[in-house]
């Protein structure tokens, strides 16, 4: 259809939430959900600890955490679980670090700029590409995000990480738990929180611990640091944190948010569903590209494209020829316009990224709904060209 006709969709996604984080619910979400939540009682309770016990448990099963790992709920999302295992573990031995996008950028900068890590190499590459992996030293600590929640990158697998290795690999895995296949064995901490991929309420994080990782951290020298993330003390790991006594108070709303969307998982199959339900989202946005002549992926490597973080770049002839200040204006308007229409939210790239868009694809967003969104973005690059061109 020509683009100087480009009539508004008919349809419109049932749940047209799109976000990276918090993400959608699982489907057939209401509040009814949260009616058995733990309100008004202690989470040192009994039943508050059986709660958090059963978060943990049904994480371990869901996830598919090898026997021997400890697995434990912290305060701060992801964010805080990553950042209270690299004050509590890095510098004891040289460290390495991948950098490809934000967040990974974020604990580049803490570990060289805050923590003053005397052996540390950073291994940089540019939104939408992975780093050298080949160059990685594994006898050496590792840090890396499996996937890039802002560039749409994720690693492809495991295979360069020796399993026989030296160091820790210290795994955020935020967006990429509950998706994608992490290699347990290639790994020695993991990361991630209740707002991705299952769609549970922000602020708390989870850090499972191999044995391995356990060991060092119980036998570390400690940094002085808050009580909210010391995960050890001078008698070594406080195992409590891994048997549901937390070390802040959580809130037991979201922990019954947390539990609905985990009975959900293992209710449709477990990870190969949750992992089938993403990929079938990656598939339909990458036939909409593939057919689009304005849009294209921000991950130049189609191993390494993200089924969850979808991050789009805008190719059209017009776009290319705004500034770069248009080029954000312009990308932020064809977001706008889609969510003014009710038709998708929180559509916009992150606020580091290039310009562009990104589409939450994770197993709690309907393929339906990302097939009556593509329409949208379409009609909206239309409008929006015209909006610059006048």
């Amino acid at each position: 259809m020509s683009e100087q006709f480009f009539p508004k969709p008919q349809h419109k996604p049932e749940r047209p939430f799109f976000s990276s984080g918090p993400c959608a619910k699982r489907p057939g979400w209401s509040l009814d959900a949260l009616g058995g939540a733990l309100l008004g009682r202690s989470h040192r309770a009994p039943e508050g600890r059986a709660r958090l016990a059963e978060v943990i448990d049904r994480s371990r099963s869901v996830l598919g955490v090898p026997e021997g790992w400890r697995v434990g709920i912290v305060p701060a999302s992801d964010t805080g679980a990553v950042e209270m295992i690299l004050w509590a573990l890095a510098g004891e031995r040289g460290l390495d670090v991948l950098s490809f996008e934000s967040f990974s950028g974020e604990w580049a900068r803490d570990l060289r700029d805050i923590l003053k890590i005397d052996d540390l190499r950073i291994f940089e590459a540019v939104y939408g590409e992975l780093p050298d992996l080949a160059a990685v030293d594994w006898s050496r600590d590792v840090v890396l995000t499996w996937n890039g929640t802002t560039s749409g990158v994720c690693v492809p697998d495991g295979r360069m990480i020796p399993a026989d290795r030296d160091g820790l690999v210290i795994c955020d895995a935020t967006s990429a738990a509950f998706a994608m296949d992490l290699p347990w064995d290639k790994l020695d901490v993991v990361t991630w929180s209740w707002q991705k991929a299952l769609g549970g309420e922000a602020a708390h994080g989870m850090v499972a611990l191999s044995p391995r990782a356990a060991e060092r951290l119980a036998h570390a020298d400690q940094r002085p640091l808050p009580k909210i993330f010391r995960l050890a003390n001078r008698k070594g790991l406080i195992e409590a944190i891994f048997a549901g006594d937390t070390i802040n108070t959580p809130s037991m709303l979201c922990v019954e948010d947390a539990l609905d969307g985990l009975r959900w998982a293992a209710a449709i199959g477990g990870l190969s569903a949750l992992k089938a339900r993403s990929r079938a989202n990656l598939a339909t946005v990458a036939a909409w590209v593939a057919r689009t002549d304005w849009i294209e992926f921000l991950a130049s490597d189609i191993r390494t494209r993200s089924s969850t973080s979808i991050c789009l770049k805008i190719v059209a002839p017009w776009f290319l020829t705004l500034s770069a200040d248009d080029q954000a204006r312009a990308a932020s308007r064809i977001a706008g316009l889609v969510a003014a229409e009710g038709a998708g939210f929180d559509l916009g790239s992150y606020r580091d990224a290039p310009p562009g868009l990104r589409i939450w694809g994770g197993a709690t967003v309907e393929t339906q709904d990302i097939e009556r969104l593509l329409p949208w973005l379409d009609w909206a690059q239309v409008e929006t060209r015209r909006e610059f061109a006048a």
